[in-house]
């Protein structure tokens, strides 16, 4: 995940970045002079993994890594971090809302690159490789060529290309494809939505931004491959494969280099849906009772439901046919927040000022109450199922009640 800063340390951590920019042409001189040196001296590299542990700031949730290549005669150690972004880029903000965000990769002292994590209080940890000489040399000098500016950057997706899987994919080349044969083939059973939603518990409206905004695609069960757009996923996958060239275990070492003093990585808990679908049948049930005493009462309190679910409703169709964050595409919960909501304005409004609401308002509202019963269809189809029940357990009974609260009110009490 991309490296950050807060506070003073914020400033701190952008001034070393910038003057960590301007020196990138120069640095990157001096790396390929190094790779050349090492070829001709016969020294080879000692190349490492890098990986941070997660932030307090939202973006820092998933934990960061790079790729540590250290030369073995002066001992300078350079990471190679492809979690670097210009939030100044004139098109940053646009290219963000429509998914095609671009990140690149910066090579830079790894004291420098530190310095940020130990005033934060991140943990950081090395996992040095056990690489054939010709194996270090050669990713050393592909990482040194990826560095240059033509080709440091590169189009940022956050399950399947980020700075985690781009460190997976450099060392999965080193190995001919080793690492990707080792992980391919087991899984915890995890998927991209439930590796972001246990990240990003500890923020509950990261956590309900994820849950409500992800489709169907995010739950397609991952193996170890694919769970390594994690970073503590990758660093405990790479404990678990061998070198294709030797045979022997990847991970030759690890090095604690920082101590974690923020809280630890959430860990994945398991979700039952009847308590949501306890609160919305006492939801649904308390709106139809209630209406049969102040149904203007209801309406006025139906009006701010009814606007949110057709803002996300509006805001979940604007991602599937606006932008490409694919995760969000075809998201099945469009059944439980619809636009169509929107329509339900003008007719509440007139009920809680005692008018009619007209038949307009009927059939929408029964629409409404409906899709529901359309979603849960759709979450029991063995074909791309998303895991959203309980937000259909929770939101269906609830339209359910607002339908029985208000339909057909043409001429209600007053309040």
């Amino acid at each position: 995940m991309p490296s950050t800063w807060a506070s003073s340390a914020m400033r701190d951590g952008r001034r070393a970045r910038r003057r960590a920019m301007l020196r990138l042409p120069l640095l990157w001189l001096l790396l390929v002079f190094s790779a050349g040196a090492w070829a001709q001296a016969g020294h080879a590299p000692r190349i490492g993994v890098v990986t941070m542990q997660p932030g307090e700031i939202f973006f820092e949730r998933f934990g960061h890594n790079a790729i540590l290549v250290e030369d073995p005669d002066s001992g300078e150690a350079t990471a190679y971090n492809f979690g670097y972004f210009d939030p100044t880029e004139p098109d940053f903000v646009a290219r963000f809302v429509k998914g095609r965000m671009r990140y690149q990769l910066v090579a830079l002292p790894l004291a420098q690159d530190l310095r940020y994590y130990e005033q934060v209080g991140r943990g950081v940890s090395i996992q040095w490789l056990a690489l054939t000489d010709a194996q270090a040399r050669a990713l050393a000098a592909s990482l040194a060529d990826n560095a240059r500016p033509e080709n440091a950057h590169y189009r940022y997706d956050y399950f399947t290309d980020n700075c985690s899987t781009r460190v997976r994919d450099a060392l999965d080349a080193t190995l001919d494809g080793g690492l990707a044969r080792q992980t391919q083939g087991r899984s915890h059973g995890t998927s991209f939505r439930s590796e972001a939603l246990r990240l990003a518990s500890p923020a509950p409206w990261m956590w309900l931004g994820f849950d409500i905004g992800l489709g169907p695609a995010a739950d397609v069960p991952q193996p170890l491959w694919g769970e390594s757009f994690v970073p503590m996923r990758l660093s405990s996958a790479l404990r678990e494969v061998d070198n294709p060239a030797t045979g022997k275990p990847l991970v030759a070492a690890e090095q604690d280099v920082l101590p974690q003093r923020l809280p630890p990585e959430p860990v994945e808990q398991s979700r039952a849906w009847w308590p949501w679908a306890l609160a919305g049948a006492l939801l649904g049930y308390g709106a139809a009772w209630l209406a049969r005493r102040r149904p203007r009462l209801v309406a006025a309190g139906a009006l701010p439901v009814w606007t949110l679910a057709g803002t996300l409703g509006a805001l979940m169709l604007f991602i599937w046919f606006g932008t490409e964050h694919r995760f969000g595409w075809a998201n099945r919960n469009l059944f439980l927040l619809s636009p169509l909501c929107w329509l339900l304005l003008p007719g509440g409004w007139r009920i809680a000022r005692g008018r009619p609401a007209g038949r307009l308002f009927d059939l929408v509202l029964a629409a409404v109450a409906l899709l529901p019963v359309v979603g849960l269809f759709f979450y029991w189809l063995p074909v791309s199922p998303q895991q959203n029940l309980h937000w259909i357990v929770l939101l269906g009974p609830i339209h359910a009640g607002l339908w029985v609260a208000l339909r057909s009110k043409a001429a209600p009490r007053a309040a």
